[in-house]
């Protein structure tokens, strides 16, 4: 068995509103699912992704209407990194975020720079025969487009205590000092560790969890093989979009193992994903009471086509 990459990766806003226009309008992915947590359905959850929500693309949030601004720590991911084609797509991102009053560090084959809410993000120049995962924007073309994720970046005080969990457990392979590398037949990505310099404070601008990608028939025995590892995972929690088992690697880092399908056009059709408050079938008796009281969002799609 071998996990394929990034699934998704999870983070808290306190901001829908703001949020949905830099993912969406910004940075020009598309919103392919505007749903509910499903532990909290009172709350957002909103997917980020490709034009076809492909696994590999996929940023969500959390969002906690004034949560505090949290601060990535010792057990927590504080870099998102996405994969583009060149330098002139650097250099067409970091003209495009300055126009937006966003800073951005530019080194060669690199481009650094944080969203609104502080939360730490990085285009790097990828060569790499994995698909590119390319969401459409009138201001962007496609060869600039951001083309999936490449890694993510989290601290840790022992990164050592992590490497037999990793590599044993969930098949990552080390690639250099600190980083691991997980790659299945179609795709690939990065985990890395950077030292931790303090203790970390989640709430808004920080990621919740990250997600590793399972072909369906693999789920349960992955939820094994965790077990066998030392891992103590949830059981399989059925997400509708995917399944799912959540569990903390050593470094505390929480994780999630999700399934590739059954996908965003379960309940909605391609062309008009994200449109509505999509509700999973055990949620849809609650329809009434939190369209009320869930915070109104900009469609990023009218804005292109007013544009």
């Amino acid at each position: 068995m071998r996990l394929e990459g990034l699934h998704h990766i999870t983070a808290i806003t306190a901001d829908a509103p703001r949020n949905v226009d830099f993912y969406a309008r910004v940075l020009g992915l598309r919103l392919v699912k505007k749903t509910v947590n499903q532990d909290d359905p009172t709350v957002y959850h909103l997917f980020y992704a490709d034009e076809l929500g492909s696994p590999g693309s996929d940023i969500t949030f959390f969002e906690y209407p004034g949560a505090r601004r949290g601060r990535a720590g010792a057990g927590m991911v504080h870099r998102i990194v996405w994969r583009v084609a060149s330098e002139n797509a650097l250099d067409f991102w970091k003209e495009r975020l300055r126009k937006e009053g966003f800073e951005a560090a530019r080194e060669p084959g690199r481009l650094r720079f944080s969203d609104f809410e502080g939360l730490n993000l990085e285009l790097a120049v990828v060569d790499t025969d994995d698909a590119p995962l390319i969401a459409e924007h009138p201001e962007i073309p496609a060869e600039l487009a951001l083309q999936g994720f490449e890694a993510v970046r989290a601290y840790s005080t022992e990164p050592d205590a992590s490497r037999q969990f990793l590599e044993e457990g969930l098949g990552f392979r080390r690639a250099d000092e600190g980083a691991y590398e997980l790659r299945g037949e179609e795709r690939g990505s990065f985990y890395t560790y950077d030292e931790a310099r303090e203790r970390g404070i989640g709430g808004a601008g920080t990621v919740h969890h990250v997600a590793w990608a399972s072909p369906q028939a693999e789920h349960e025995p992955w939820r094994h093989r965790v077990l066998e590892a030392g891992g103590s995972p949830t059981p399989i929690i059925d997400r509708f979009y995917f399944r799912s088992i959540y569990f903390r690697e050593p470094s505390g880092v929480l994780f999630e193992i999700a399934t590739i399908g059954p996908g965003f056009t379960t309940d909605e059709p391609l062309e008009h994903l994200g449109e509505r408050l999509s509700l999973p079938p055990a949620f849809e008796h609650l329809r009434d009471e939190l369209e009320p009281v869930l915070t109104p969002l900009p469609d990023p799609r009218a804005r292109e086509s007013v544009g």
